[in-house]
């Protein structure tokens, strides 16, 4: 009997905000071995290497066996489980941030056709995964070598993609928004201000970033700049105005409602946290 094993990493350094690695992995599984039916709140790429397994997502079952390459999509019940007399081995990688639709949607994974058949990529994933693995560590030069190596890893299913056109255009248009965004965020920039910035209408700019992200280039903003207050939150001790006033908020008043709206608690009861 072939022995099992499980060699994994979780980060607990989530600050890179553009894209992140959350865990990464391999593991050669014991027959019948499962996770789920369960959620995750990140994507989660798993790459079989050998043996056989199952994928179950929806109302789609999927036998998948070494050289396939399944996507996990955030906040969708999966199972998956290794099968009874060809265990599969797999390796993987979770991952999240506002580069992480776009790069998956210049792909071939979808929420329909959330797995790829490409064996002649098989090597070349194995090996990107692996060096995502070998980088790993909680210092943020870890963590820097752990985005680099994903996306050179995400860029093999991009290159090996079929034509996507009119789609890849449009992430170009959510992908220079973003870049707008991460440059500008700490000033009273406007949805008008962006869209102009792209060179798009401002409806247009909405319609793109709906498809690639499933969210308006408000909401988008709103949340860069609350992701950039719990940091300086966390790390910093500026005041709580200095805070709203860093990342682009007129008032505090106005940051300390919006902040509870969309985190459940008080930028004031956020810091503390992070203090007991």
């Amino acid at each position: 009997m072939e022995h099992q094993y499980k060699n994994s990493y979780k980060s607990n350094n989530k600050e890179l905000v553009s894209l992140c690695v959350y865990n990464v992995g391999f593991q050669k599984c014991e027959p019948r071995y499962q996770w789920g039916p369960g959620i995750r709140d990140h994507y989660l790429i798993h790459h079989v290497l050998s043996g056989s397994g199952y994928y179950k997502v929806g109302t789609e079952t999927y036998h998948l066996s070494a050289g396939a390459t399944f996507l996990v999509y955030p906040q969708t019940e999966v199972t998956y489980y290794a099968d009874a007399e060809h265990p599969w081995e797999y390796a993987w990688v979770g991952f999240n941030g506002s580069d992480a639709a776009i790069i998956l949607k210049a792909t071939d994974f979808t929420p329909v056709r959330p797995v790829i058949h490409q064996t002649d990529l098989s090597d070349s994933i194995r090996r990107g995964l692996l060096g995502i693995y070998e980088a790993s560590g909680n210092d943020f030069t870890n963590s820097v070598e752990m985005t680099g190596r994903l996306y050179q890893t995400l860029a093999l299913f991009m290159k090996h993609a079929e034509d996507r056109g009119t789609l890849n255009t449009v992430s170009s248009y959510v992908q220079k928004g973003i870049s707008y965004i991460s440059a500008n965020y700490s000033y009273p920039v406007s949805v008008e201000d962006i869209a102009n910035y792209v060179g798009v209408s401002r409806s247009h700019l909405y319609r793109s970033f709906e498809v690639i992200l499933n969210q308006s280039p408000k909401s988008y903003l709103t949340q860069f700049r609350l992701k950039q207050a719990c940091y300086l939150l966390e790390h910093s001790t500026l005041s709580v105005t200095a805070v709203a006033n860093s990342v682009g908020f007129d008032n505090s008043l106005h940051f300390s409602k919006t902040f509870h709206q969309h985190m459940g608690t008080s930028p004031r009861s956020y810091r503390q946290s992070f203090k007991l």
